[in-house]
């Protein structure tokens, strides 16, 4: 393997140098570069019939400090890695905000957005940049790749499922991929299952219906979709909810009000209203299942682009024509008191009894995304009661930096408190 080597360009900007490839940082102001960043994967995916294009806008967000709060308490970096005649052959992006990264047990950062040709000196000199910038910023360890914002987008790299369409920005990779990791030494610190249930063609288990007897028996639960609800109203009972039922999540923080909101303008224009329940408890809300169309079936053939024209095809396909057929369950969640009571039957047997199984759905499928392997009661339940069928993988990998240092898994659910933000401070 060639050894890389640092050097200045004019303008006194390092990047690094073998014999083969050059690394280059991405910024916003140059715009050759930052084209290329987004270019590669439609060049390297160009000939896949399963991979649909993300939006442009979408991923330039990410790294935006106007648009992306992480920016406040952290840093991200991104670059491209071009071979000798200067073709773009590989892209990474590295970046840790101080509320993650310190609620580990060694400070812990990220790298994403890895696109690269299949070659390992490639990947390796992609990874070594995110290791040595993340290093020189006090981490201990970086996971990959992962999104630098919320873990609903662009987080794990694809290793089971090649065959099938990713959902809406959830990632899907190339299978050689994962040997790239895996041989710079990455570790598989958890997986996300996503799993599948036909509507039509499948059933859920007898046990469901057997559960929400029981659970029905005692007075006071009910479920019903948002009808005409306001969504700033709707958003504020999911900040409830989620805030107590991910309290106890490594590396999630409490939901505020206005992310809450902004959530919701989000969602607003691609919502619909018989896809998200909430259950109740003598009127107070006490969980809650969100699920959305996914736009995946819809946005393939625009490139990236995402202009008011394409736009404007998206909403006539979404709600006039009804091209998509696919149900993408974004979220769901239980207060903690009421968990292990039937609530997640409930909330099955309502969709099905008040719209999936009658004539006005108009979808076919609903993928269930984003089950960690920590949290085994739910991967049961969408095994054993929904009956759902697993076909994608999702691998989140931990590379620590101390190579001599014992490397453990992500712990299951519960097992670890939130930091106190006093504590965080102190550490930063």
């Amino acid at each position: 393997m060639s050894v890389p080597n640092y050097c200045s360009n004019k303008l006194g900007e390092r990047y690094m140098v073998s014999k083969r490839y050059t690394l280059l940082e991405v910024t916003s102001a140059d715009r050759g570069l930052e084209r290329e960043f987004l270019e590669l994967p439609k060049r390297l995916y160009k000939d896949n019939p399963y991979w649909v294009c993300p939006i442009d806008s979408s991923i330039k967000a990410v790294f935006d400090p106007a648009k992306n709060k992480l920016f406040k308490d952290g840093e991200a970096i991104r670059w491209v890695a071009h071979n000798a005649e200067g073709e773009c052959v590989g892209r990474i992006a590295a970046f840790y905000d101080k509320m993650h990264a310190y609620s580990y047990e060694q400070p812990t950062g990220g790298c994403g957005f890895f696109e690269a040709i299949d070659d390992q000196e490639v990947a390796n000199m992609l990874f070594d940049a995110s290791r040595e910038w993340l290093a020189a910023r006090g981490m201990e360890a970086m996971d990959g790749p992962i999104n630098f914002g919320s873990r609903d987008a662009w987080w794990g790299l694809l290793v089971e499922g090649y065959e099938y369409q990713p959902l809406f920005e959830n990632p899907y990779h190339l299978p050689y991929y994962k040997a790239l990791f895996e041989n710079y030494g990455f570790q598989n610190y958890f997986n996300q299952n996503t799993y599948v249930w036909n509507i039509y063609d499948d059933d859920v288990n007898a046990v469901v219906y057997d559960r929400v007897e029981r659970l029905m028996s005692t007075p006071g639960y009910r479920f019903a979709s948002i009808g005409d609800e306001d969504l700033y109203s709707v958003a504020e009972k999911f900040r409830t909810i989620y805030n107590k039922a991910w309290s106890l999540f490594t590396g999630v923080q409490p939901m505020t009000a206005q992310e809450a909101r902004s959530m919701a303008d989000m969602l607003r224009p691609i919502v619909d209203r018989d896809l998200i329940y909430f259950a109740y408890f003598n009127n107070e809300p006490i969980g809650f299942f969100i699920m959305v169309p996914d736009l995946n079936c819809l946005i393939g053939k625009y490139r990236g682009k995402f202009g008011i024209v394409n736009k404007l095809r998206m909403m006539w396909n979404l709600k006039i024509r009804k091209r998509c057929d696919r149900i993408f369950a974004m979220v769901f969640g239980i207060a903690p008191e009421f968990q292990g009571k039937g609530v997640e039957s409930g909330f099955m047997k309502a969709m099905l009894d008040n719209y999936l199984r009658t004539d006005r759905n108009k979808y076919r499928s609903v993928e269930f995304a984003w089950i960690g392997d920590f949290n085994p009661v739910m991967n049961r339940m969408v095994e054993r009661y929904i009956c759902a069928r697993k076909h994608k993988m999702h691998t989140t990998y931990r590379y620590l930096f101390d190579r001599e240092k014992e490397f453990t898994r992500c712990p299951r659910i519960g097992l670890k408190p939130q930091p106190k933000a006093d504590d965080v401070k102190a550490k930063a």
